[in-house]
């Protein structure tokens, strides 16, 4: 496993996995090209994010499940969209927002759920 440091936050990732800066997002992907992890940030100005704030992002919480990712908690789901398999999080620890999403066509849906699992219980703060 490596360390991918993205400035206030931080994970451990397979030697087979790569990440690249995109534009909004850091990318993640396996070398066999199956799907990627996708994820953005955004700070809170003044205080910490929280569960109530989610809502302001995704309005309808019934579809979402409560989870904990490492040392950030939020809500998940999985979905199926336009022929890909996607399963999506809002994480949070103090003032940052993470939103993850992990996306692959949906003959090779499952296929990395327990690696994308494995990779994002290592998210950590940059300051743990």
């Amino acid at each position: 496993m490596r360390v991918l440091e993205a400035g206030d936050w931080g994970m451990l990732i397979p030697e087979e996995w790569q990440a690249e800066q995109d534009e909004d997002a850091i990318v993640i992907g396996d070398r066999d090209g199956v799907g990627c992890i996708e994820v953005s940030e955004l700070h809170k100005e003044s205080g910490d994010f929280g569960t109530e704030d989610l809502q302001q992002f995704e309005p309808d919480a019934s579809q979402w499940e409560a989870c904990r990712k490492g040392s950030f908690e939020g809500i998940y789901r999985a979905l199926i969209e336009d022929g890909a398999a996607i399963r999506e999080w809002y994480l949070y620890a103090g003032a940052l927002l993470l939103y993850v999403t992990y996306s692959c066509e949906l003959d090779n849906q499952g296929l990395d759920d327990a690696a994308v699992d494995e990779i994002l219980d290592t998210l950590r703060m940059a300051a743990e």
